[in-house]
């Protein structure tokens, strides 16, 4: 198996790794780098539990490959909240809302919500509901994740994805 050397930039830290061929977005955050809030689920992009942010955009990194990803920007859950720890306005809402149970979905609801609501800054229930879709939850039943999501569009804090 040939082995490829890429460099990225996660949580805007410079990496640099040797992947395979085959070695997946999600395997190397999570095995390589020890980033490990980015879960798998499914491996088959059914769950969205995986979601990171590449160059600003949602994407599920299952099913991504780490060669991909070479030169380009990834944000995991871990590099979400500003530098000083104030949590970006997606992870306030979820925690004021109780927008999460057991956790093993939150980074990649997270993750996908910032970048939806920063891209529809003024999304309604419906909205947020289809948007979701794509991640699945087997404990809250949405209703709290709705609630956050609603919340930041309220607050006018999801414009640009920025910090409250």
């Amino acid at each position: 198996m040939r082995f490829h050397p890429i460099t990225l930039t996660v949580n805007g830290e410079e990496r640099r790794a040797r992947v395979k061929s085959n070695t997946l977005l999600a395997e190397l955050l999570r095995e390589e780098f020890r980033l490990t809030g980015t879960h798998v689920g499914c491996d088959t992009t059914q769950c969205g539990c995986c979601t990171v942010h590449v160059d600003g955009e949602a994407v599920k990194s299952c099913t991504m490959l780490a060669v991909q990803a070479a030169g380009r920007q990834v944000t995991t859950i871990e590099g979400l909240a500003a530098p000083d720890g104030t949590l970006h306005p997606v992870q306030q809402a979820m925690k004021d809302c109780h927008g999460l149970q057991c956790g093993f979905c939150t980074p990649g609801v997270v993750m996908m919500l910032a970048d939806f609501l920063g891209r529809h800054p003024g999304a309604d229930e419906g909205q947020i509901r289809h948007a979701l879709e794509g991640n699945l939850c087997r404990c809250t039943g949405y209703q709290h994740i709705v609630d956050a999501a609603l919340r930041v569009v309220a607050a006018g804090a999801a414009k640009g994805g920025g910090h409250v």
